[in-house]
């Protein structure tokens, strides 16, 4: 009887505001959804909706992820607001915000935080034609 272990049912966590960032790359998108300091809560990219290849590119493949990567922190923590973060120059930016709008979420702010090089490492050779 004393080797028994008693299950502890973990409290739901319920995050009403939150924050999320979407990697935009010419190949793929990817949503994260955080609290507000910053601990993941659901990811999400188009691979997991069923999209492969070419495909994931897209901006609808960006918008299906996004929408549902928040249907499932409506579900799962109560998540109502996040405050946006862009990465990338990809095809998914926009899409993902609006994925993210249509699912029920209040985007409270948008910012854009694409890694601009202040002439650091040298371009690649230009291809020749």
């Amino acid at each position: 009887m004393a080797d028994e272990k008693v299950k502890v049912k973990k409290a739901k966590k319920v995050v009403k505001s939150g924050l999320a960032f979407v990697q935009s790359t010419f190949n793929n998108t990817i949503i994260t959804l955080t609290d507000p300091e910053g601990n993941m809560l659901v990811q999400k990219s188009p691979v997991n909706v069923g999209f492969k290849g070419s495909k994931k590119s897209t901006a609808f493949a960006a918008t299906k992820a996004a929408k549902e990567a928040a249907d499932v922190a409506i579900k799962k923590y109560g998540l109502s607001e996040v405050k946006v973060t862009i990465k990338g120059p990809g095809a998914g930016r926009n899409a993902a915000v609006k994925g993210l709008d249509s699912a029920g979420i209040r985007v409270t702010s948008l910012a854009d935080a694409t890694p601009v090089p202040h002439n650091g490492c040298r371009p690649r050779k230009k291809p020749r034609k």
